[in-house]
């Protein structure tokens, strides 16, 4: 499991050590934008058909490393799988995206829940997460991730996709201690989650809290912050004699960033509602930045494409810290040959950044 990485880059990068350029991985990068996914997926069956295949899921997570010259793989996965685990009955709905058969919406259904064994009930996960790190030959590093407590508790609350969090919101300010038992069951799982994915070979982790822009400030470092921190505090954060570095991103977060660093996290995740420049100006040398290209931007022209990655280094500025990103994850309609340019010009223009 030791082998040296080739490429180190993006490992470099997230602990503000000195790099030839800035590395550039995108979020979604293994997906339907892709020809070869969508025929996979359709040979697969459904989605989490795919995920639960450890050979498939590591021959999805390699596609576009085949294509673009990128400086990580993410593991192929759902930031539901726990939720899943847990007995919620997951379906995928076309058209509607993430259903649950069973949500939790009392404190009956929430104290039933159990812990998953990350090695049994996830075992999926984890051997997908082995099988990718061998299969990688220590080219990139493999980042494994999960989803945060309170946004696993909105798709759990809630039943699935919501645009006004009623359920959600009203549990957590009707009866905060039934939310606040579902979400530290959910930091203890997660927790595990992450600590089982270090243990099988992923080489950084991230935590994705998509909903936590939802929530006031108040309730952001009471329902989200908290949690995240507690995981930060519950994680394996050394294998292979390497430092497993851990990045936050709250998208629409941006408001939050201090406090979000205060948590003892190596980077944090920008959207592109944040201006990159103040970011860094905001946190300094706390904490790594990843982001924040506007993933719409890949619609437009090659010439406009490399214009919007040239406004974020030169915002971002001079010096290591910064990994190269989308904001959200990559849209489905996008022309790989698009996304093509977009990784070229990172890997062109931002040499200059780094001297």
């Amino acid at each position: 499991m030791s082998a040296e990485l080739k490429n180190d880059r993006y490992l470099r990068a997230l602990a503000k050590q000195p790099v030839d350029r800035t590395p550039i991985w995108m979020m979604r990068q293994a997906g339907r934008y892709l020809p070869e996914y969508r025929e996979l997926r359709k040979e697969a069956g459904d989605f989490m058909a795919l995920c639960k295949n450890a050979e498939l899921a590591c021959e999805v997570t390699l596609q576009p490393l085949r294509r673009f010259p990128l400086d990580a793989a993410i593991l192929f996965s759902d930031i539901l799988t726990i939720p899943d685990a847990m007995g919620l009955g997951l379906y995928f709905e076309t058209g509607e995206g993430p259903r649950f058969e069973r949500p939790v919406r009392d404190w009956r259904s929430v104290n039933a829940l159990g812990i998953p064994d990350p090695e049994d009930e996830l075992g999926y996960v984890m051997k997908a997460v082995s099988t990718i790190r061998r299969e990688l030959k220590g080219e990139v590093p493999l980042i494994g991730f999960s989803g945060s407590p309170w946004t696993l508790a909105t798709y759990m609350v809630e039943g699935g996709s919501t645009k006004n969090f009623s359920e959600v919101k009203k549990m957590a300010f009707e009866e905060p201690e039934v939310m606040h038992m579902l979400l530290d069951k959910l930091a203890k799982s997660v927790t595990l989650y992450l600590n089982a994915q270090i243990a099988n070979g992923a080489q950084s982790v991230m935590i994705f809290d998509t909903w936590g822009g939802v929530l006031s400030p108040r309730d952001y470092r009471e329902f989200s912050l908290h949690y995240m921190a507690q995981i930060v505090d519950g994680l394996t954060r050394e294998a292979d004699g390497r430092k497993v570095p851990v990045t936050l991103f709250t998208k629409n977060g941006g408001q939050w960033l201090e406090a979000m660093a205060a948590t003892g996290c190596d980077a944090l995740g920008l959207d592109w509602t944040t201006d990159i420049g103040e970011a860094r100006r905001r946190v300094g040398d706390k904490v790594a930045l990843q982001g924040n290209m506007d993933p719409s931007i890949l619609y437009a022209s090659p010439e406009r494409i490399r214009q919007e990655v040239q406004i974020i280094l030169d915002g971002y500025g001079e010096g290591s810290g910064h990994v190269f990103n989308l904001g959200h994850g990559i849209h489905p309609g996008v022309k790989p040959e698009h996304a093509g340019e977009f990784i070229r010009a990172v890997t062109e223009l931002s040499k200059t950044y780094h001297r």
